[in-house]
Order: C-alpha cells, then structure tokens, then sequence
C-alpha cells in the first residue's frame, strides 16, 4: 500500500477478532472479555501470523481507560467518595501493603533481590479499576453501597500508584545498591525533593480541579447544548474526557485515568451529566475492548508451561491472598458478609497499573523480565476468572452461613449500629415508612417524610450515613436488608411500608419476601432503572414500580404522602 496503515490494521484485527472470540466465549457462557484476552494473544508477537502494533494498541487502550474512568466520575460524586473514606482509605493501605508483602516474601524465596522483590509485589497489589467497572455494571452493583466501597477502595489504590510511579525511579539507586548491585548516586534530599514535588504536582491538580474545573466544566458543557447539535456534545464529551487527562499527566504526572476520572467528577455537576454519560458510552465500550486486547497482546504463553508452579503461587496470592485480606478488613469494619465477599471479588485481579508497573521496573533494571511475563500472565488469568467470582459471591455467601458458626456469628454480632438505640420514641415505630437506602433518591424521600411529619426508619449499609442520620435524631440500621434481622430491627412488622429506594433488582425480591412474611399487609413501593424489569416486577405483584432517578424520586414521594396521609392512624385507603 503506498502509505503506512498499521493503525488501521491493529484495529481491525483487533476489533474483528474480538468479535468472533467475545461471541464464542459468550455462547459457552464465559465473560466476553475472556475472548477479547484471547484476541489479543492472537494478533501478539508471542503467537505466529499476523502481529499487530503493540504501541499502538497500549495508546487505544488508554483512551479506553480514560473514557472508562471519565464515565465513573459522572456516577461517582466526591461526597460518594468521602462517604467511604473511613474503609476505603484504610482498607486500601493495608492491602496494598499484604499483598506487597506476600509478592515480596515470594520473589526473594526465588532468589530475587530486594528491589526486584518490592517491584514484583507492588505489581501484585494494585487491581484493575477497568475490570472491576465492568463486572460492577454486569451485576448492577456500580450505584450500590458495595459498589461504592469496591470503587473507593481502587480509587485510593490508583493515588497510591500514582506516588509509586513517580517515586520509583528516583529511589532505583537505593534499591540498587540495597540488593547488591552498582549504587547509583541517589541522595535523600534528593529523594525528599521528589517526594515534595510529586504531592505539590497532585495537590495542584486536584485543587485545580476542585475550584475552576468544578466551575468551567459544567459550563463549557451548557455552552455545547445549547447549540443543540449532538455530534458537538459528543465531542465535547470526548474532547473534556480525554484533553484533561492528558494535561493531567503532561503537567501534573498524574495518571491518564485518575485525570479522566477528576474530569468525569467535576462534569457531573452540570445538569447535563446523564447525556454526557450516555453519548459516551458507545466510544467507551469499543475503546474498553481494546484494553482487553491490548493486554492479551502482551502476553507469553510460553510462561505457562515453561514456570508453571510459580504462576500458580502469582495467581493464588492474586486471587486468594489479596481476596482474603480484604475480605478480613471489610468484617473488620463490621461490614456484612455480602460486602466483604464483594469487595474481596473487586480485588482479586490485577492490571492497568500492574502492567505499567512491571514494565518500569524491567526498564530500571531492577526486576527480570520473567517478573514482567509472571505479572501479565497473572492479571490474564485472574481477569478471566474475575466475572466468575463475582457469580459466586451470594452463592458462596449463603454456603457460608449455612455452614460455619463463625459467621452467623458475624452476621448477629452485638453491634450498635445494628439496633435502634433506647432511646428510640416508640411513636415513631408504629405505621412508619421502612426507608431501604439513603443515596440520592432515599434522601430526597426522607426530605419529603420529615416535612410531612410521617415517621421513618432507615436502613443502609454505609455505617457512616446511619452514624450520620443518628447525630440528626433519625432512626436508622446499619445492615443488609436482605437479611430478617435487620428488617425486624427496623420493626417492619408494624410498618405502614417499606420503600426500597436501592436500584439493587438483583435482591429485592427477598427483600419484598421475607418483609413481607413479617407483616403480610405492609406496603412496597420499590425503584429500578430498567423498563422490562419494571415489568417483571410489577407482574409478580412484589409492589409499586418506579423508574428514573430525579423523577422517580419525585413520583415515590408523592405516592408515600398519597398512601399516608398525616393524622391518621395507618396507611390511606386510596
């Protein structure tokens, strides 16, 4: 051809080959990002034939993460982010740290240095923010507290490796020199100065962020729409998206994706944040492909045959030693099981970050390229297996409760947010509204019963909110409201309704079922954001349906003050 067509190449192979190999694995019942994996292996230079431009597809892939995170800050408010601070911080820390520890302890066992070692385990410690996004919207668990945590958590995880990235190559030498090789004049003042420049550049770009982005963005976004055209709104989507990422790492060493991610938050504050969220969503998801493939491209399959039991122990500390460190720091936290086992699913992969990781780490000389092929090897297996676990964990829930002592221990522990306190007024337990959920729609709803003087209690499983609504003089239940000890907590057997104000379809219908065996004449009103859902719901007559978020609050609210008028003594008749 008479001029270069490798980028047109790469996405066609990439594309076309995911296609057949996603359809595959769909039709035997595997995620299809198991297919676009094994794409990416086919068109890599570890397999023969064609062999696509790996540079090439590592950029569209970042411009798939970048759209990626750019569609979560548009779901994910800071307030969202700050509400699971007081786990997601710690938890985050603390992992980050066992699972370092565990790749550490594993590579010197082989004989590494320590550098080599620290690298190695650093790699194993951070998951994919991109994977975890995925099966959190496959499962409808993005916009749930779960959900929420599993972010947050990833979220603080990808600031950690921020600093990590940027501090790596300064602290080289020492490592260096520390496992035995030529010391490289690195001294700690220098080290202090990069440390000081590289949380002086974050916190620039974050405050920068905060007070004119928060500002400009919305705008900027308004100015578009009122032109009324839709293929400038989608750019402008896309241009605001990937623009400040970049600027994000050309001027602050900040990631492409913690960048997009800031862009994605401050862009929610405009009223037209759903639009924007939809018009991308069909760049995201195509851009999203070839990250999968991308990362399949990297891959040797050599690895697997040639150093067999070492990937089994990379892939058991990936997806048991990290699973089971968190798992024990969310109970920690007196989370339930079915947030631990979530959170502990989210974390049991690795990727964007690792591969970043371990590349620099074979480019400082510190780490063996069999570190690097371990690392992707790792994060092919564990993102493949990834969507099972999340399959798994109300199955694996339920298995464990039925059969460990332990756990259904956990589950009744004598915790005070588990019970309305004393000193609860008796008269707001009687004929009450049972409020499941207190995000964005339950708060309005609340707003509107406390106006009306229509007594409510909430359950959440955020501790932080019921602390919250405590300090206000709001009853309310930390717990899993899937669960009959925390309904009757909540004294749903003298309720007047229950509102399940969660877009958790998955487990409402044993919500509505064990409330309703307690109190076989409550009232449900309940929300989803799915049409043919709706439908089945109201067909199996588990209550009344609402669709939406800022309409469907509003239409709750006024069906709750239609049923329960004040004054009387229980629900109205109408």
């Amino acid at each position: 051809m008479p001029h270069d067509v490798s980028l047109i190449a790469t996405i066609a192979a990439g594309f076309g080959l995911a296609m057949v190999f996603g359809l595959i694995a769909a039709n035997l019942r595997m995620p299809p990002l198991v297919g676009y994996l094994l794409a990416g292996v086919m068109i890599g230079p570890a397999t023969p034939g064609f062999v696509a431009d790996v540079g090439l597809a590592g950029q569209l892939a970042e411009i798939g993460v970048m759209l990626l995170m750019f569609g979560v800050g548009l779901h994910f408010s800071l307030q969202d982010l700050m509400a699971v601070r007081r786990i997601a911080v710690p938890g985050a820390v603390v992992q980050i740290a066992v699972a370092t520890l565990l790749g550490m302890g594993l590579a010197m066992f082989w004989g590494w240095d320590l550098g080599g070692a620290l690298v190695f385990g650093l790699c194993l410690s951070v998951a994919s923010t991109v994977v975890l996004l995925r099966a959190l919207e496959a499962k409808g668990l993005l916009k749930s507290i779960n959900g929420q945590i599993a972010v947050g958590w990833l979220v603080v995880e990808d600031l950690v490796m921020v600093m990590v990235l940027v501090l790596l190559p300064a602290l080289a030498g020492l490592l260096t020199a520390a496992g035995g090789g030529p010391a490289v004049a690195t001294s700690s003042s220098e080290i202090w100065e990069t440390v000081g420049l590289t949380l002086a550049k974050v916190t620039a770009f974050v405050v920068l962020m905060l007070v004119v982005g928060r500002r400009v963005l919305p705008k900027a976004l308004w100015w578009v729409a009122r032109t009324g055209s839709r293929e400038l709104f989608t750019l402008s989507v896309v241009a605001v998206a990937v623009g400040v990422a970049f600027g994000a790492a050309a001027l602050f060493d900040v990631s492409f994706a913690l960048g997009a991610f800031f862009a994605g938050m401050m862009m929610r504050e405009s009223e037209f944040s759903h639009r924007a969220a939809d018009e991308s969503l069909p760049l995201r998801d195509a851009f999203a492909v070839l990250f999968f493939v991308s990362v399949g491209m990297l891959f040797d399959p050599a690895v697997i045959w040639q150093q067999p039991v070492k990937l089994l122990a990379v892939v058991a500390i990936i997806m048991v030693g990290k699973t089971l460190a968190a798992i024990g720091l969310v109970l920690l936290f007196r989370y339930p099981l079915n947030t631990a086992l979530t959170v502990g699913a989210s974390l049991a992969q690795i990727g964007e970050f690792s591969f970043i990781l371990a590349g620099m780490g074979v480019a400082l000389g510190l780490m063996p390229v069999e570190g690097q092929s371990l690392v992707l090897a790792g994060a092919l297996i564990s993102i493949a297996a990834n969507a099972a676990l999340f399959t798994a964990v109300e199955p694996a829930r339920r298995w464990i409760l039925a059969r460990s002592d332990l756990a259904r221990r956990l589950e009744q522990r004598d915790d005070p947010l588990a019970e309305l306190p004393m000193s609860t007024d008796l008269k707001l337990l009687r004929n009450q509204v049972v409020l499941i959920g207190y995000g964005r729609v339950g708060k309005r709803i609340g707003q509107a019963l406390r106006a009306q003087n229509i007594p409510y209690v909430v359950v959440e499983q955020n501790r932080e909110s019921v602390d919250a609504l405590r300090r206000e003089g709001i009853p309310a239940v930390s717990g899993d409201a899937q669960t009959a000890e925390v309904l009757i907590q909540a004294h749903v057997t003298q309720a007047a309704m229950l509102v399940i104000a969660i877009p958790d379809t998955m487990n409402v219908r044993k919500m509505v079922e064990i409330a309703r065996t307690l109190n076989p004449a409550l009232q449900v009103v309940l929300r989803t954001h799915n049409e043919e859902e709706a439908e089945l719901l109201a067909k199996e007559s588990l209550g009344t349906v609402f669709l939406g978020e800022h309409e469907l609050a509003r239409g709750m609210t006024d069906h709750i003050l239609r049923k329960l008028q004040p004054g009387t003594a229980g629900p109205a008749n109408h």
